[in-house]
């Protein structure tokens, strides 16, 4: 598939602060790709150098095999950064239009705003709009220039979940009509949502790049569930990362060696029915893997 933005060797410093360290990854035409990591993990920054509005301490970032600061290149991305600012006088009609005209080719406005649900808003001012409304906003605005590829940093923050799914709906239409999007977010079950490759970053690095299921299998967690009264000291067993007690005693381990902790549990005699290993979540994948970073570091 055609790369429409790549970094190679990607180093940015903030002073003495490393942001990302040796970074390379491409994002590539018709993808929906997540990018997870904790606050500080380097999500924003690797944002900000692919549209332009920073530049690499050492290493190469390109835009459609162009600079990201080439106006030409710009006019075909669309972006929802963390913050936004939208004039408060304004009517939401308006702004679209103001947006809109900034580009060759553009979305139809009426069809813009009722692909995120914003229809009955067309006449509102801005000064008028909830905070959740503002952001649903924001983020249809990345669409308004007919973009091929869009990057959208934490685009639900705040968002109820009707209005999540909302823009989830939106942002999965665009993908199917052959868009390219680029989304981070803190909410793990959003990337499950929408994201076919998951990117996870922790430290300024890379730690994992592939398919969700891959991502999952790379870690090696698995979570153990069965039914025990009397269990303790389930931080000794091997390989548990966590651990979840229900009610009627039922016991959820995640660990990294699933047939290790069955027979131990097996030989230490400890009285347990109903078991059941299953692979993880993609949440239990990202904290395994930050977690193992953390250990290294």
């Amino acid at each position: 598939m055609t790369v429409l933005a790549q970094a190679a060797e990607v180093t940015r410093r903030y002073g003495n602060v490393l942001a990302l360290d040796r970074v390379s990854l491409d994002i590539r035409a018709g993808e929906l790709v997540g990018l997870l990591g904790p606050n500080g993990a380097g999500k924003s920054t690797l944002i900000n150098l692919f549209v332009g509005l920073r530049r690499p301490t050492s290493g190469t970032v390109t835009l459609f095999g162009g600079s990201p600061q080439d106006p030409a290149m710009r006019r075909r991305i669309g972006v929802t950064p963390q913050e936004t600012g939208l004039p408060e006088a304004l009517r939401v009609g308006e702004v679209v239009d103001f947006v809109s005209a900034h580009f060759p080719e553009h979305a139809g406005k009426h069809e813009l705003l009722a692909r995120f649900g914003l229809s009955d808003l067309v006449k509102r001012q801005i000064g008028g709009l909830s905070g959740g409304q503002r952001r649903r906003l924001a983020v249809a605005l990345a669409f308004a220039g007919d973009p091929e590829l869009v990057f959208l940093d934490e685009p639900t923050t705040g968002l109820d979940v009707e209005a999540r799914r909302s823009l989830w709906d939106g942002i999965t239409s665009f993908h199917e009509q052959g868009g390219t999007v680029l989304v981070t977010s803190h909410y793990i079950e959003e990337i499950e949502a929408l994201a076919r490759r998951v990117i996870v970053v922790g430290h300024g690095r890379v730690l994992a790049d592939d398919t969700m299921e891959s991502v999952r299998d790379i870690v090696g967690v698995r979570r153990v569930s069965f039914t025990a009264a009397d269990l303790r000291d389930w931080d000794a067993l091997p390989g548990v990362l966590g651990a979840e007690r229900a009610a009627g005693g039922r016991v959820s381990l995640v660990t990294t060696d699933p047939d290790r902790l069955v027979v131990e549990l097996v030989t230490g005699g400890t009285p347990f029915s109903g078991l059941e290993v299953r692979q993880t979540t993609l949440e239990e994948a990202f904290l395994a893997i930050t977690s193992k970073e953390a250990a290294h570091v």
